[in-house]
């Protein structure tokens, strides 16, 4: 299945100029949905995940879903002072600013081997700061999955020396 085709481009949004990359009409479909956690489960076949982390909004939707098939704990990964108890925080750098993400202080014991998970890699900001965040909290990043891999904005390049994978390219 070419789960690409179940990517709907949207003009314009969420400013002028900007091309997004819609995913809810692939989670409409649940066949496209169930291939797409598949997908994911097989990159890491055969590897020990002790934890999936994902950035919200959109890493909500198959991080759960990839850490429930593959038997390992989801950690969310918030804007701040969205998480009920102590965080450890990572702030990043945006196109015209700053801002921060945070996980529980407890989520990611030393040595827990975590795959991490988003919809899209764009620049590598975001995906950056949840390695920053994961490695001082005493976690071994295993792999970065990515839905979509926006090549063009040349993301990996923030990532250099870890496993990056993604199901989708532009």
């Amino acid at each position: 299945m070419n789960l690409k085709e179940y990517i709907r481009d949207v003009q314009d949004f969420p400013k002028p100029g900007i091309g997004f990359k819609d995913i809810t009409t692939l989670l409409l479909n649940p066949k496209a949905l169930s291939e797409g956690v598949n997908q994911f489960v097989k990159l890491v076949e055969g590897k020990k995940i002790d934890k999936v982390v994902a950035m919200e909004s959109r890493g909500f939707f198959f991080g759960p879903l990839i850490a429930n098939a593959i038997g390992a704990g989801f950690v969310p990964v918030r804007k701040p002072n969205k998480l009920p108890y102590d965080t450890i925080s990572q702030e990043y750098e945006l196109e015209y600013g700053t801002d921060v993400l945070e996980m529980h202080v407890d989520a990611i014991q030393k040595g827990d081997k975590v795959l991490i998970h988003d919809d899209v890699l764009a620049t590598g900001g975001t995906a950056e700061a949840v390695v920053k965040m994961v490695e001082k909290a005493g976690g071994e990043i295993v792999q970065l999955d990515f839905l979509i891999d926006l090549t063009f904005l040349n993301g990996k390049k923030k990532l250099e020396g870890y496993q990056i994978n993604s199901l989708i390219e532009y």
